[in-house]
């Protein structure tokens, strides 16, 4: 982190500092003591509280008990961030957010010093942590912003100030906030709005921007040519054969170009965790934790890559509830159990109370079950999954079907 002295952070934040004897700047933030380095300042957020002594013997520069957390996370990445000539990117849209992110800190990493948010730091507190790890030679930061409603994206802009904006897709997400896709749109965006003249902003072909101080790149989805193993787009060889991730890369791709940097012949992406993750089931199964988040958009691409992994596997959906869909949340429910017939699924487990809609849509599917929560679902999924079968696990992030991925993958494997 590029280091802030401590009457700086006591100007910044309004709150309760304390500081290490000797301790004259910080050299890093943290909200959990557990991951505290020395020189860090830890600020304690909601629990934090408990933890400040922790913090100190782990060798914290100072804690903070901030009056307004939000407010107090946005003055110090601010404050990072107006020292740093790093070129900032952000990233949002419906779907594809973090794994956008995930291959361009890849894409650049060997030709300039990154920064890319952790996992999906995207919000009030995620935003000013990634910007707190920037360093005096940091290049490239990479962000992912979040959309919970309207005037999020633009807040985070202010405190990030990005040059170059990638707006992934617009699809039905967070309609209980927003109302519409027209609402998703507009939500969408405000990283348009927020770029500064001369940015790059790199957008869906049907996607309105109605700037023309900015440059405006449109990304489509790039054929995926599968090669050994791997996939090639744009004229760089992935570690990825899932085609959905064609559409990744070439926002990816367009950013990395935006850049002025080189695009690397080979590169393997570490995606972030519970997003694809393909694990081994017995008699040459597999499984797809794809745990972390789902929405219509998602979920279709999910069931189809789901088709395309499976070869003459039999094909597992284990799906639960997609979130904040609003009224029209049954319909779309009904619509991907539909889908899920289609695809010629050989066993289907819904999970959660929304999720009975998958069965009303699925008609056709030789074995369905349906369990209330993620711990019913792994004793449900546990009966149904054989060996050598291909199996997608898959909802949004409150259902937490991680588990039920990670009981089979113990059992199976």
């Amino acid at each position: 982190m590029i280091p802030l002295r401590l009457d700086e952070v006591a100007a910044l934040a309004a709150g309760r500092l304390t500081t290490a004897p000797r301790a004259g700047e910080i050299t890093g933030v943290e909200v959990d003591s557990r991951r505290i380095e020395p020189g860090d300042l830890f600020v304690a957020i909601g629990r934090g509280v408990d933890h400040l002594d922790d913090a100190l013997a782990s060798g914290a520069a100072a804690t903070l008990v901030p009056e307004e957390p939000f407010a107090a996370m946005a003055s110090l990445g601010r404050a990072v961030r107006d020292r740093s000539s790093a070129r900032v990117v952000g990233i949002t849209g419906s779907t594809g957010k973090t794994s956008t992110k995930d291959i361009l800190a890849a894409l650049c990493a060997p030709a300039a010093v990154t920064v890319a948010a952790e996992a999906s730091y995207n919000n009030e507190i995620g935003v000013p942590l990634t910007l707190c790890r920037l360093e005096p030679g940091t290049e490239v930061c990479i962000l992912e912003l979040a959309m919970r409603g309207f005037g999020q994206i633009a807040e985070l802009c202010e405190i990030a100030r990005p040059e170059i904006g990638i707006v992934t897709n617009v699809g039905p997400a967070h309609l209980e906030l927003v109302g519409s896709l027209e609402g998703v749109l507009r939500a969408k965006g405000e990283l348009v709005a927020a770029l500064p003249p001369g940015g790059t902003a790199i957008v869906p072909e049907e996607f309105p921007v109605e700037r023309d101080d900015v440059e405006v790149v449109r990304h489509g989805e790039p054929e995926l040519i599968i090669e050994d193993g791997r996939g090639v787009a744009g004229g760089v060889s992935f570690n990825f054969t899932s085609r959905h991730h064609a559409a990744n890369a070439a926002a990816a791709l367009a950013a990395l170009d935006a850049l002025r940097l080189p695009r690397p012949e080979r590169v393997d992406v570490e995606f972030s965790r519970w997003r694809g993750e393909e694990l081994p089931l017995a008699g040459g199964g597999v499984l797809v934790n794809d745990a972390y988040n789902a929405n219509p958009i998602s979920m279709r691409a999910a069931l189809a890559d789901l088709m395309e992994r499976a070869g003459d596997r039999r094909r597992v959906a284990i799906l639960g509830d997609m979130a904040e869909l609003g009224p029209g949340a049954i319909a779309f429910h009904v619509e991907i159990g539909e889908e899920a017939a289609q695809s010629g699924l050989g066993a289907l487990v819904a999970v959660g109370e929304l999720a009975r809609g998958y069965l009303d849509g699925a008609h056709g599917v030789p074995v369905t079950r349906w369990a209330a929560d993620a711990p019913a679902a792994v004793a449900a999924a546990e009966e149904v999954v054989e060996p050598g079968d291909c199996v997608l696990v898959k909802a949004s992030r409150a259902v937490g079907l991680e588990v039920v991925a990670e009981a089979l993958a113990a059992v199976r494997a």
